[in-house]
């Protein structure tokens, strides 16, 4: 890997050159290059927004983020966030991160596929999820130079058919836990994917509960 993509550094201190290793030996090499490019377009974002942002916090975010969607949960009941959002904590744990910093980056994972709340809170907060909107839903896409998004695909690649590819790693880590994605971007994903999931309807919780009236 190049140590500097895209005008962007790659970090490499003890916790990052771990999470790299952890990742790629448990992720697809898909989902490991997703990751990265959440990193790099995550930077990118907070560079131009002149943010002040841990670069190594948001890498080891970027690369935890679908952690949860892995194979060893295939039989949690969580929300694959925060089965992400659980690994971070324990590897930063592991690796002596300061509370506050292991705090910040478990919200991030947690709430990267929360529209109208992460852009609200901390830098790395916000710019997990800009670098995941980014990647995935092409948000801001015209904000990075042709150069950047160049620089970026080169070294880390996007799979011929990414999109569907993306869609059904989605799927597949989230089918056997179809409840947890009530009100959520998940909901749509095993909407097009399994056609016997039906969405739960808040409206239909309300009127349909114990209570008279």
């Amino acid at each position: 890997m190049k140590k500097m993509i895209a005008g962007v550094e790659i970090p490499d201190g003890a916790m990052a050159g771990a999470a790299t290793a952890q990742m790629r030996a448990t992720e697809s090499e898909l989902m490991f290059q997703h990751a990265l490019r959440v990193f790099l377009f995550g930077a990118l974002t907070g560079y131009r927004k002149r943010l002040s942002f841990d670069a190594e916090l948001l890498y080891v975010a970027a690369l935890f983020h679908n952690a949860g969607l892995n194979a060893q949960y295939r039989h949690s009941p969580y929300r694959f966030e925060v089965d992400g959002a659980n690994a971070a904590r324990a590897f930063m744990r592991q690796h002596g991160a300061a509370q506050s910093d292991i705090h910040e980056a478990w919200t991030a994972i947690a709430l990267h596929t929360t529209p109208g709340i992460a852009e609200h809170m901390s830098p790395l907060v916000a710019l997990t999820r800009a670098g995941v909107q980014m990647d995935v839903c092409g948000d801001g896409y015209d904000e990075f130079t042709a150069q950047q998004r160049d620089e970026i695909m080169q070294a880390c690649p996007r799979e011929l058919d990414f999109k569907k590819k993306i869609i059904e790693a989605y799927a597949r880590g989230m089918e056997h836990r179809p409840e947890t994605t009530f009100g959520t971007v998940n909901a749509d994903v095993l909407d097009r994917w399994d056609p016997n999931y039906r969405r739960l309807n808040f409206c239909g919780l309300v009127l349909g509960s114990d209570w008279p009236n």
